[in-house]
C-alpha cells in the first residue's frame, strides 16, 4: 500500500491517540509518523515573571552585599578597637607623667639638659701665678764692713765686671771709695738738692757727693746722677781707663791720678781690705 493512499490515511486518523504519561516524553505519535509537539510557551519567558525574578535577584544581591559590608565593618571595628584602646592608654600614661613635673621619667635614649641648667665648664689647667722677681741675695759682709757698706761694695764690683775691668781696677775703686766716703752714699751739706735723693749720711767737702765724693762743678755729672752708686762707679772706671799705664801703678798713685786728692797717700791703707772684699764678691 502506498503511503499516500487516502484510505490508509483515514485508517490512521481513526486510531485513538494515546499520550504518554512519561513526563520526559515531549513527542506524540500520529499514525506511523512522529511529529514534534507544538512548542510550549515557557513560564520564564513571560515578561512579568522575568521582571519579578530580576528584582528578586537584585534584592538578594543587595542583602548579601549589605551583610558582607556589615561583616567587614564589624571586623574592622573589632581590629581598630584594641588599637584605639592602646593609644588611649598611652595618652593617659603620658598625661599622668607630664603632670608630675618633679617625677618626670628620663627618656631611655638620650638625656636632655634642663633649660635652666648651666653647661658644665670644661676643665681648665690651673695656671701658676707668676713668680715674683727674686731679689738678689745680699752679700755677707767681710773685712769689718757692715751690710750697707757691703751692698755698696758689691755695686762697685758688679759695674767693674760689666765693663770688663781687671781685678786690679776693682781693688783701686774699692780703696778709693773706702777713703772718700767710707763706702757710704753721702749727700753734701753744701748742696741741699743732694738730700732729695737716697743717701746714707752727709759730708761737707765743698760740693762733693756720693761714694767717690765727685763734684758736679768739676763736670762729673749732675747731683742726681752722682747720688746713684752705679753711675758714680762707672764714672770712676771711665776716668781710670783714661790714665795711661794705670795697670802698672800702685793703688795710691792710680787712685790719685783719678781723684786729684789733697791726701794722695791715704788710699794705700785700704788696699788690703779692698783686696779681701773684691775676692769675696767675685768668688
Amino acid at each position: 500500500m502506498h503511503p499516500d493512499d487516502p484510505s490508509d490515511q483515514k485508517l490512521t486518523d481513526a486510531r485513538p491517540t494515546i499520550q504518554s504519561d512519561d513526563a520526559a516524553s515531549t513527542e506524540r505519535t500520529i499514525g506511523r509518523h512522529r511529529a514534534s509537539e507544538p512548542p510550549r510557551r515557557s513560564l520564564l519567558g513571560s515578561t512579568p515573571v522575568r521582571v519579578a525574578l530580576a528584582t528578586g535577584v537584585t534584592c538578594c544581591l543587595s542583602l548579601v552585599a549589605v551583610a558582607t559590608a556589615r561583616g567587614s565593618s564589624d571586623d574592622t571595628s573589632r581590629a581598630v578597637e584594641p588599637l584605639a584602646e592602646a593609644v588611649a592608654d598611652r595618652a593617659a600614661i603620658a598625661d599622668e607623667r607630664a603632670s608630675r613635673s618633679l617625677d618626670r621619667d628620663i627618656a631611655p635614649t638620650r638625656t636632655l639638659p634642663s633649660p635652666t641648667a648651666k653647661p658644665t665648664p670644661s676643665p681648665t689647667v690651673a695656671r701658676k701665678a707668676p713668680k715674683k722677681p727674686v731679689k738678689p741675695r745680699r752679700p755677707r759682709p767681710v773685712a769689718g764692713l757692715d751690710q750697707a757698706q757691703m751692698d755698696n761694695a758689691k755695686i762697685i764690683v758688679d759695674v767693674g765686671l760689666d765693663m770688663k775691668m781687671p781685678r786690679r781696677a776693682l781693688v783701686v775703686a774699692l780703696s778709693t771709695a773706702m777713703q772718700e766716703s767710707n763706702l757710704y752714699n753721702l749727700a753734701s751739706d753744701v748742696l741741699p738738692e743732694s738730700f732729695d735723693y737716697p743717701n746714707q749720711g752727709s759730708g761737707s767737702d765743698h760740693d762733693s757727693v756720693g761714694l767717690f765724693q765727685q763734684r758736679p762743678s768739676s763736670g762729673w755729672g749732675t747731683v742726681a746722677e752722682l747720688m746713684r752708686p752705679s753711675y758714680a762707679a762707672r764714672a770712676f772706671y771711665t776716668a781710670l781707663n783714661e790714665v795711661p799705664g794705670w795697670q802698672d801703678m800702685s793703688v795710691t798713685y792710680a787712685a790719685q791720678s783719678v781723684q786729684i786728692s789733697a791726701y794722695p797717700d791715704a788710699y794705700a791703707q785700704h788696699e788690703e781690705r779692698a783686696t779681701t772684699v773684691a775676692a769675696a764678691l767675685t768668688a
